[in-house]
């Protein structure tokens, strides 16, 4: 398996799973994309069908990372995907399962469900990928001998999710950007109250994109990068793409008998990384009738999708919003579609994203290419905050089902596109208590808090406030690793 950037480094050179695992942004800018996505036979679906998790996720990874030994790739899966680590499940019986399908009904003839992602340490869907990259770091360092001070940006979940899991970890230092303010309690309150020594958060004065252009502006500046030793653990890491796309495949086998049927996944997008995955899935393969992307108000994948527009909004246009970990108006890992849409042509891909920093976007409908975009199984919705409080009510008054602010966005788009006899499957992003005070409009009633999170709150939080501003957050980063 080789791996190419989406705006064309890499062809002609061999870049393996383990070369691109470190870093983020390919030298060119791109986003690395392996050369061709392999194929899953028929036969591979069927044996996989009864593969416990962490096996179904050695047999998807090996296909990508052939690199890794079989031996030490299966035990970094086996030690991930543990009942010990997903314990935060609603439902006991099913914490076997990791990623349990929660049925809910029939609405207008399909099927319609609920895979739950949140039951990792910090109850989000990043945990999905990111206790497997806190392992797969720590494995490839220790390999070579290196250490590696990881810089991300979060608008809520990623954050919480990349330090948990790389928290103790030897060689590994964790820098954390998040917007200052516009996170919820219970949130902020997981990343700042923890208190290892490799971690540090640290709150930019703006809004998630502007955190998300730092952790770029950082990695573009490749003297720093390689001095410093800057790695990222962002949805532009392709490991954790990939590590995304074995619970699609879990989930697929979950709603279905046999690998005959079809089914649909709804999914709630800010990144583009979590669809992305999905994308990767039916590239290689899975039976995925559509795939659709659900926002909030800032619905620049929405608008795409409908108009062939990418149209970035800036700082001053992105709506702080009850589903905060979406409030995202720059779409990282979108490129990686396109590069797909457009037939893996990296110089218009490499023209298109100048586009976006020169002109705030790019119209494909003009060109005939955006007419290519049903060909992969893509459609969207948009949802409000009074969409959102209805769903939640509608979801607990009629499935007796607690639903958090991000999943309620899902469930709103998914009945807009349901199909009869195909099988709705909502991707789940988190538990109800991140987003309390929205729990409260909607039910009248606190929303349930596993034992272990009881009173995180009033912990003492530890971060820096910090302008946004590039540079002085490389001066930060250097302060501390000196």
């Amino acid at each position: 398996m080789n791996y190419i950037s989406t705006r064309g480094a890499g062809i002609g050179e061999r870049h393996t799973f383990s070369d691109i695992l470190l870093g983020g942004l390919a030298k060119d800018g791109g986003l690395y994309l392996p050369n061709e996505y392999p194929k899953v036979s028929a036969d591979e679906l069927a044996r996989w069908r009864a593969l416990p998790y962490a096996d179904l996720a050695f047999e998807i990874l090996r296909k990508f990372s052939d690199d890794i030994p079989d031996e030490d790739l299966r035990e970094l899966t086996r030690r991930t995907y543990t009942a010990q680590v997903y314990c935060n499940v609603r439902d006991e019986e099913n914490a076997a399962q990791i990623t349990p399908l929660k049925t809910l009904g029939v609405e207008n003839g399909a099927p319609l469900s609920l895979l739950e992602l949140s039951n990792g340490p910090t109850l989000a869907f990043k945990d999905m990928a990111m206790q497997l990259l806190g392992n797969l770091f720590e494995y490839t360092l220790a390999k070579h001998g290196e250490t590696l001070n990881i810089l991300g940006a979060t608008s809520g979940d990623t954050g919480s999710a990349a330090e948990y899991a790389m928290r103790g970890k030897k060689g590994i230092r964790v820098f954390m950007l998040s917007p200052h303010k516009k996170m919820s309690a219970f949130q902020t309150a997981q990343m700042y109250s923890l208190q290892d020594p490799n971690i540090f958060n640290i709150a930019i004065e703006g809004v998630f994109d502007d955190c998300q252009d730092i952790v770029k502006a950082v990695s573009n500046d490749h003297a720093f990068k390689a001095q410093q030793k800057i790695g990222t653990v962002n949805s532009i890491n392709w490991a954790r793409v990939v590590a995304q796309v074995v619970y699609y495949f879990k989930g697929y086998f979950a709603a279905t008998k046999s690998n005959d049927e079809r089914v649909s996944f709804t999914v709630p997008s800010g990144n583009f990384g979590n669809v992305c995955a999905g994308h990767i899935a039916r590239m290689m393969g899975l039976p995925v009738e559509k795939l659709v992307v659900a926002t909030n108000e800032n619905d620049v994948l929405d608008e795409f999708f409908r108009t062939g527009i990418y149209r970035v909004r800036k700082s001053s246009e992105t709506y702080h919003t009850s589903s905060p970990s979406m409030d995202i108006s720059k779409a990282s890992n979108f490129e990686r579609f396109v590069f797909d849409l457009l037939g893996r042509d990296p110089r218009r891909v490499l023209q298109l994203f100048r586009d976006v920093e020169e002109k705030g976007g790019f119209d494909l409908q003009a060109s005939g290419d955006f007419a290519r975009v049903q060909e992969f199984g893509f459609v969207s919705g948009r949802s409000s905050h009074d969409d959102r409080v209805d769903t939640i009510r509608d979801v607990f008054q009629q499935y007796d089902t607690m639903i958090d602010t991000h999943t309620a966005d899902g469930l709103k788009v998914a009945r807009e596109h349901l199909q009869a006899g195909v099988p709705m499957i909502v991707l789940e992003t988190a538990q109800p208590i991140k987003f309390g005070e929205t729990i409260r409009e909607a039910l009248e009633r606190e929303p349930e808090r596993p034992a272990a999170f009881s009173g995180i709150e009033d912990l003492p939080q530890r971060f820096e406030v910090l302008a946004n501003d590039a540079e002085r957050v490389k001066e930060f980063v250097a302060e501390r690793t000196r």
